[in-house]
């Protein structure tokens, strides 16, 4: 075998007499369609060693070719640092583990649509923040799926997944600098939850303008979970709005992490999904493992939906699959996390309310709690968050309830240290007033010189003593 390896065809037809496969002596490999194309090769991996590689199931020669150079580019950059850009991101996103499932799908889209189209054949040690800005500025002109423009949040996605990867070739020893972190993108405007006013919900009803973000008003919430009283999953829209679950810690909450009688809740896994495909593990980071306090009508909620759920069975009967979900179906079996958007957003429509998110639940829960008076760490124990900054940056959208509390107070403080101020004021201007009036008892014809202060002795204002005076100033 050369250094270049082998590019062969062969199927899966097994001999009729032995039962053997036919392999690459199949006779039907001559028809173009069957069968499929493979390559083996030996190459050095990143530990110096030698391995051989056989991969296959490629449908065409020029398939099993190109991926046969790509394996073979990825082990001579290893030792002669020729990896270009494109072989490096599969290389690393290939060789990266304990990431989340959705994560991995976000590097792979970014990879796949952005970076490899337009940087994939640049040398990695040769790439520089210069030919990035070019880049980001030639995405910045492209449209996304809806027509538009992609946003400045787009463009930090892609950078983040190209930071880390280039971050890895450095500890690799590949570059000696991230070229990246030159590279200056627009600024991402950071969107914050609005609250459906009155004037909110007009313009909505007239225009269909609504916010990003939205949060319902307390009255608006009632509103709904009344109208919400007769779904089965009753229970998780009101966990979801008074205690701030997220999507998958309601699709992966069972029964185990649940104590009633102590009335608190543990979450210990979530459901999420990446593009369908539902992935069940840890929370979303380390600081989302915890346990939530639960008040009595949640713990009356929850025990009324076990009810529910026991008669589910037994009206199943043999057709019953007992996961210990929390949240099932009439099956038993866990939900898909994307049906409860789509059910959330028929609740909302159904129940005639301005449309929030279903993961908005988690602004207006944190706003309920803020303004309910409790403090913001307690806050951010509740929602899970690794930073008290992360809650009161985001969730805590103040409710115009709390903001007119915060008017009035503000109001208050100026105006009682006016009033206070006046009534000062007004003690100095009466003790004024009365130091005038002692003044005027005393008539000016009495008054007479300190003799203490002056050596002259006093004199008596008498109409020949005042008349003396008048020729003295006239004479002058």
């Amino acid at each position: 075998m050369s250094n270049q390896g082998v590019i062969f065809k062969q199927c899966g037809c097994q001999d009729p007499a032995s039962g053997r496969p036919l392999g690459k002596s199949c006779p039907r490999l001559a028809q173009g369609r069957h069968g499929s194309w493979y390559f083996h090769m030996s190459v050095t991996n990143l530990m110096g060693r030698r391995e051989r590689v056989r991969r296959g199931g490629y449908p065409t020669r020029a398939a099993a070719r190109q991926a046969r150079d790509e394996v073979l580019g990825r082990s001579e950059g290893q030792t002669s640092h020729a990896w270009t850009v494109a072989q490096w991101l599969r290389y690393w996103l290939s060789a990266r583990v304990g990431i989340r499932p959705t994560t991995r799908l976000s590097h792979t889209q970014y990879i796949n649509r952005f970076l490899i189209p337009h940087l994939g054949m640049i040398r990695l040690a040769e790439l520089t923040g210069r030919q990035l800005t070019v880049f980001f500025a030639a995405v910045a002109q492209e449209t996304n799926r809806f027509g538009q423009p992609h946003t400045p949040t787009t463009l930090a996605h892609i950078r983040t997944t190209l930071r880390a990867a280039l971050n890895s070739a450095i500890r690799e020893g590949l570059i000696p600098d991230n070229p990246v972190r030159h590279v200056e993108l627009p600024s991402r405007p950071r969107v914050h939850a609005l609250v459906w006013t009155p004037g909110r919900v007009a313009d909505w009803h007239a225009n269909g303008i609504r916010p990003t973000i939205a949060v319902w008003t307390a009255a608006q919430l009632a509103a709904f979970l009344d109208s919400a009283r007769p779904d089965r999953l009753y229970a998780l829209w009101w966990l979801a709005a008074l205690r701030g679950l997220r999507r998958g810690e309601l699709a992966g909450l069972r029964w185990a992490d649940l104590d009633l009688n102590h009335r608190q809740l543990a979450i210990m896994r979530a459901r999420t999904t990446a593009g369908y495909h539902v992935f069940e593990g840890p929370p979303k980071s380390a600081a989302s493992m915890r346990t939530i306090a639960l008040d009595r009508h949640t713990v009356a909620v929850l025990r009324q939906h076990a009810r529910h759920q026991r008669q589910e069975r037994d009206t199943a009967g043999s057709r019953w699959h007992d996961t210990g979900y929390v949240f099932i179906n009439r099956h038993g079996d866990p939900l898909h996390p994307g049906y409860l958007t789509h059910r959330w957003a028929a609740l909302v429509a159904a129940a005639g309310l301005p449309p929030v998110r279903l993961h908005d639940l988690r602004h207006g829960a944190a706003t309920l709690a803020h303004l309910a008076g409790t403090d913001l760490k307690t806050i951010s124990d509740q929602l899970g968050h690794s930073s008290i900054v992360l809650t009161a940056d985001t969730y805590t959208s103040v409710l115009p309830a709390a903001q007119h509390k915060a008017a009035e107070a503000t109001a208050r403080l100026v105006l009682d240290a006016a009033r206070h101020d006046r009534h000062k004021i007004s003690i100095v201007a009466r003790r004024s007033r009365m130091t005038a009036r002692k003044a005027q008892k005393v008539s000016p014809l009495t008054l007479a010189t300190d003799h203490d202060h002056h050596s002259s002795p006093a004199i008596s204002w008498t109409p020949e003593a005042i008349s003396g005076r008048d020729n003295r100033e006239a004479t002058t």
